[in-house]
């Protein structure tokens, strides 16, 4: 077996403790010094593996999107179906892993900093492309030619959800999130059908 050199474990290490951090302080003013505390190592360490801020918390969110990703192709994998595979994509967003009050600051913060940087603006489109495509794909059957401009609602609203539970206080609800999501894509798939 070839032994995992330190790398890869203090640049996990670092990405986990970034949005630990972001998550503890609800905001990006959060220095490379707090992060590699946080860690366990020093802030020189931490600019060896990223560069700086704005590298490391890239970092995270291409981390947060890695763990979405995955959720959503297990559960594409296990639902059956169109109507199905469009419940299992709305879940996955709103289950456990990804909507941990550190990650849902992540996000909030994401959202801003794709604002001004090019490199997080792009990493948002590709969210939000697979997040488009994964919709269309399945309300097409079940909807036709209607099938983007649902998408792009439902998207919207699932993004909206996700930010507005960011910011109320408390626990996040994502099972509330998710049957608004729900109850959203019965009534667009019955006002397509109608």
């Amino acid at each position: 077996m070839p032994k995992l050199g330190m790398e890869p474990i203090r640049r996990a290490a670092l990405v986990e403790a970034t949005i630990a951090e972001i998550g503890a302080q609800g905001t990006l003013d959060v220095t490379v010094s707090q992060i590699a505390r946080r860690a366990g190592m020093s802030s020189a360490l931490a600019h060896h593996y990223f560069g700086g801020k704005e590298q490391i918390f890239l970092a995270a969110m291409r981390h947060v999107l890695a763990v979405y990703g995955a959720e959503v192709r297990g559960a594409l994998a296990m639902a059956e179906g169109p109507q199905a595979r469009l419940i299992a994509v709305i879940r996955a967003g709103f289950n456990s892993s990804n909507f941990r009050p550190e990650v849902i600051a992540a996000w909030l913060n994401f959202y801003a900093l794709a604002r001004t940087s090019p490199e997080a603006g792009r990493l948002l489109a590709v969210y939000k492309g697979r997040l488009a495509a994964n919709l269309v794909h399945d309300l097409r059957p079940l909807v036709g030619e209607a099938a983007p401009g649902i998408a792009e609602r439902l998207g919207g609203l699932i993004d909206g959800l996700y930010l507005r539970e960011g910011l109320r206080r408390g626990a996040p609800d994502g099972a509330g999130a998710t049957a608004h999501v729900l109850w959203m894509l019965d009534l667009e798939i019955k006002g397509a059908l109608a």
